[in-house]
């Protein structure tokens, strides 16, 4: 980024070198050019004046521009044919008609007439001015100059040598000036959580707070991931040694005959909670995966889903004793139906396993304004308000005993909150120690996205 200031500074300093030279080089010969057509006028004037071509012959007219100073000036006597009739400078019999020239045509047709002739082999100007006399003849003098080239070409050698102390003088302001400019970039590169410490460009600051917050996001997401996989290898280690302990007490016949039934049950136990547990995490994988990417959203009927889930887990609320049922009426919403099918059966596993024998668990779809309404309200044990907040965490459990005792995995109601995000739904808990727990949903409302 330095080396591209610094490019940046030198191309403008060299750009405007240039162009200074040619404005000024344009505008001094604009000047130059005025001045000579000023002192051609004057010279046409005094000419016109004295009436040396009334009457007069060429020795006459020699005489007095010598006289007069005008040495330097082509004087030019023109009939209004165009026929030139004196010429200071050349023997008019090998002259052509002067009536196409641009000066001689203006004069006859405005009384004035001014043009310049350059020669690019002689490297010269010729400044033309005629005027239109009395009797209808054109008196015209002419000057001829050095080109605007070669002018230019005669300054070259000063103006290099400007141009090189200007550019040795911007190279040194535009090193300065990079250092400068990189100095509060370089110290945020070292300094970033310290960023309103800093002297930072204002125009920066958009920049900069999002590079923190990126950088903020990225630390916590690599804290997560390490207390993730700390918690994913102790979760694992626990059912493994139970199942390893009881196969090996069998393998050794170390456990009587009446004992293998109740081993060979903990280890399907053990075996079919670690294999949830490993599906669940294939689960947050693919979550995770998919965060940033847009899943194709369709009309889902969130009721006929509902009514499937509390169906297919009836025999599971028979067996903890507990009641499950659901009302409401048909809707849609727009989401993934695979993902609506994973969080309905788990909002409803967890209400179950986490409530007390007689217990219930009722669902409720309903729409509610342009929002349609998923409600899976328990009479479980309830959270404590200070592990509300954390209820939703890989592996968060707030009894850790029951958890085991019940073949939870932990990590039931982080897959919901992962999927409720990526649906652009509310998520809201409430729940009481000793009362139950209600977790609430806001899906989009398929019928009234449709509509708007």
């Amino acid at each position: 980024m330095k080396q591209k200031i610094h490019r940046e500074f030198i191309l403008v300093a060299l750009t405007t070198i240039l162009l200074t030279t040619v404005v000024v080089t344009a505008v001094f010969y604009s000047f130059f050019k005025k001045e000579v057509m000023e002192e051609l006028s004057t010279c046409a004037e005094v000419l016109s004046s004295t009436g040396v071509f009334e009457g007069a012959n060429e020795t006459d007219a020699e005489q007095i521009s010598a006289r007069l100073g005008l040495e330097p000036v082509r004087i030019s006597l023109i009939n209004a044919d165009g026929t030139v009739l004196y010429d200071g400078n050349v023997n008019i019999g090998g002259l052509d008609n002067h009536g196409n020239r641009p000066e001689v045509q203006q004069a006859l047709t405005e009384g004035v007439g001014q043009s310049v002739r350059r020669s690019d082999t002689m490297g010269q100007s010729a400044f033309y001015y005629a005027l239109r006399l009395d009797d209808g003849m054109v008196l015209r003098v002419a000057k001829e100059t050095s080109s605007i080239w070669r002018l230019f070409a005669s300054a070259l050698p000063v103006v290099t040598a400007a141009a090189i102390l200007i550019f040795i003088f911007c190279f040194g302001l535009s090193a300065r000036a990079t250092k400068s400019l990189m100095k509060p970039i370089e110290e945020l590169s070292y300094h970033l959580d310290e960023y309103e410490e800093i002297p930072v460009y204002k125009e920066m600051l958009p920049f900069v707070k999002t590079i923190q917050k990126q950088h903020e996001d990225i630390m916590k997401n690599a804290r997560m991931r390490q207390e993730f996989t700390a918690n994913v290898s102790h979760e694992l280690k626990t059912p493994l040694t139970s199942i390893s302990g009881y196969a090996e007490l069998i393998e050794h016949h170390m456990a009587s005959p009446e004992d293998v039934p109740r081993f060979a049950g903990e280890i399907h136990r053990n075996a079919t909670r670690l294999l949830n547990m490993i599906n669940d995490i294939i689960k947050l994988s693919e979550l995770d995966a998919t965060e940033n990417s847009t899943r194709p959203m369709d009309r889902v009927p969130l009721y006929v889903l509902a009514e499937n889930c509390v169906d297919m887990l009836q025999l599971h609320a028979e067996k903890h004793q507990v009641t499950l049922d659901m009302e409401g009426e048909p809707c849609n919403i727009l989401g993934n139906k695979e993902m609506i099918e994973e969080t309905l059966y788990n909002l409803c596993d967890n209400a179950i396993r986490y409530n007390n024998p007689g217990g219930t668990v009722h669902v409720t779809v309903q729409p509610q304004g342009d929002k349609v309404l998923l409600k899976v309200a328990d009479t479980g044990i309830g959270i404590p308000k200070e592990h509300q907040k954390r209820i939703f965490e890989r592996f968060y459990r707030v009894d850790k005993s029951r958890s085991k005792a019940t073949g939870g995995t932990g990590l039931g109601l982080a897959i919901v909150k992962h999927i409720v995000t990526q649906h652009g739904a509310e998520l809201n808990l409430e729940s009481e120690p000793g009362k139950g727990t209600t977790i609430t949903i806001l899906f989009e409302n398929a019928e009234k996205s449709v509509t708007m």
